[in-house]
């Protein structure tokens, strides 16, 4: 029994997002964006109550496989009866409803690739040793994400018509409202939906009715222009977010009663329409400038004044943030055992390509559930065997791109702390490509913090960055040492996790740590800007058996 759609407090522009994906299907599906026990899940599931009778609500399981989700082809009787039988999967079952996604976000490659394909064309295909099925597929995408375990790939967000970020920010009284709704629930889930059963109904009638008056809506060329001079400012890719505003302000204008769309429903739509399309959002306000310090004649009669005692060279220096700067880096494959450097950019270089799944090789490689039927067919249209035939097991290995950045207050000469940034955010733009994760450790100011801790690589991560201040000292072997911890707590949860380490730092610590190596693989990248170099790095790269990187 699920949690009706009325009793949920709260989250008023999720709610109006699923209302008018339910009045117009067309528009292409939800995406909702929030924190965990935000009511993502929840919504999404009492929608299923609100849909037509027909309406079917399917959930697609994280853990589901492709042929979950696409359906199979029985060959299995084209050994003995001469046919092939399908079996629908998942995409079949939603077709005329809703195909709900929870953590879309984390959904494999493969299973991202087919919705796409699906989603455009309205029609599945399945494919099988020479032997094809086709059937229509159209449905109501709703998925939802934690933005905390990762970006979601732009092509399949682009396809949620709507997008939702929710917040999680409620009132002391809101939070308790919610709460003991929850617990009457629990309680008795059968008292509790006769509640709310009046208001169930009423809202399913007001949705199917909003349905029927779309048809009979008309809309100026006044407010055609609006939407297109409002994408245009938002420099949006492509039409179809002048496509889905036209057909979410239908949606709302019907919901409202009325017969033409008018402001209020362009304005009321904007949010939804825009917040996963707008490219040029409006530029953090610069810091005010600091001004110099007064200039003062030293009194003749008195000695300078010794300096303060500070911890370390630079221990008592305030954290002054600066902007990344991009640095000419080609991170067109990753590094698994070296890497190579020239005077002009730098080359992570990999014999590992995206897509290839043999891991250090197909020694070993045990055989899959997956029944290659036309090497079955023509194994025993010979008459050697029955047995059935198999594909191999696809053995791949997850990746993790481990980044420790020296913010100490040292970087900061030369704009070396702006260029490491640039580093980073080329590293985690090319991660985010190959769909591999990424983790961000800062030292600096005599602490080691999390500044990303390991998820899928973000998009955008240049905020986060410019975001983060230098200062204070260089606590390179606290950082070390957390690092290694981590490395074996992530190898005890994951042993085949392949990490790769990048040690940001320009090398100025009183003492080299002792020998040591992290990681499958080690790169050093010295982020010195000075004329004279102390050199520290080069020597630091030896001791961690790191390949060595000038920031040149």
């Amino acid at each position: 029994m699920n949690y009706p759609f009325s009793a949920v407090a709260g989250q008023s522009l999720f709610k109006l997002a699923l209302t008018l994906a339910a009045i117009n299907p067309s528009i292409g599906g939800v995406l909702v964006s929030g924190p965990r026990g935000s009511a993502k899940s929840t919504l999404a599931r009492a929608l299923a109550d609100l849909l037509p009778a027909d309406g079917r609500f399917i959930t697609l399981p994280l853990g589901a496989s492709e042929e979950m989700l696409i359906g199979t082809l029985d060959l299995q009787q084209a050994l003995s009866e001469a046919q092939v039988t399908f079996h629908p999967g998942l995409l079949a079952q939603a077709h005329g409803g809703v195909l709900y996604v929870d953590e879309v976000n984390l959904l494999p490659d493969a299973l991202v690739d087919v919705l796409l394909d699906v989603a455009a064309s309205k029609e599945n295909i399945i494919e099988r040793d020479g032997i094809s099925h086709r059937h229509a597929a159209d449905f109501l995408l709703i998925g939802t994400m934690n933005p905390d375990e990762g970006e979601l790939r732009p092509q399949l967000q682009d396809r949620f018509g709507l997008c939702v970020e929710l917040g999680n920010q409620y009132s002391l009284s809101e939070r308790m409202d919610i709460v003991r709704r929850r617990e009457a629930f629990d309680r008795d889930p059968t008292a509790f939906c006769l509640h709310y059963q009046a208001e169930q109904e009423a809202l399913a009638a007001q949705i199917n009715a909003s349905r029927d008056r779309l048809a009979t809506l008309s809309c100026s060329d006044e407010f055609r222009l609006l939407i297109a001079e409002r994408c245009q400012q938002a420099a949006v890719e492509g039409l179809r977010a002048d496509l889905v505003w036209y057909r979410a302000a239908l949606a709302h204008a019907a919901w409202q009663q009325r017969t033409a769309v008018n402001a209020t429903d362009i304005e009321a739509v904007e949010a939804l329409v825009l917040a996963h399309r707008r490219q040029n959002p409006a530029p953090p306000a610069p810091p005010p400038p600091t001004p110099p310090p007064a200039f003062k004649r030293p009194a003749p009669d008195r000695e300078a004044a010794p300096p303060a005692n500070t911890q370390g060279d630079w221990g008592q220096m305030n954290p002054q943030p600066q902007r990344s700067v991009r640095v000419d880096l080609q991170p067109d494959r990753f590094t698994d055992s070296t890497a190579r450097a020239s005077s002009n950019n730098i080359r992570l270089a990999a014999g590992r390509q995206r897509g290839d799944h043999s891991g250090h090789g197909r020694r070993g490689s045990r055989p899959s559930m997956r029944v290659n039927w036309f090497k079955t067919l023509l194994v025993r249209s010979s008459g050697h065997r029955n047995e059935l035939c198999y594909h191999p097991q696809k053995t791949g290995r997850a990746v993790l791109h481990l980044i420790l950045l020296d913010t100490s207050a040292s970087v900061l000469n030369e704009q070396a702390f702006a260029k490491a940034k640039g580093v980073i955010m080329n590293i985690a733009q090319a991660a985010y490509l190959l769909r591999e994760r990424i983790s961000i450790l800062g030292f600096g100011n005599q602490q080691v913090q999390t500044l990303l801790a390991p998820v899928r690589a973000p998009k955008q991560v240049q905020q986060r960055l410019d975001n983060l201040p230098a200062g204070g000292g260089t606590p390179l072997l606290l950082a070390l040492n957390q690092t290694q911890q981590l490395i074996q707590r992530l190898r005890r949860q994951q042993q085949q996790l392949q990490i790769q380490l990048y040690i940001l730092t320009d090398g100025r610590i009183a003492a080299l740590p002792e020998a040591r190596c992290l990681g499958d693989s080690c790169m050093l990248i010295d982020t010195e800007q000075s004329t004279v170099k102390r050199g520290r790095g080069r020597e630091l790269a030896q001791r961690l058996n790191a390949a060595y990187v000038a920031l040149e």
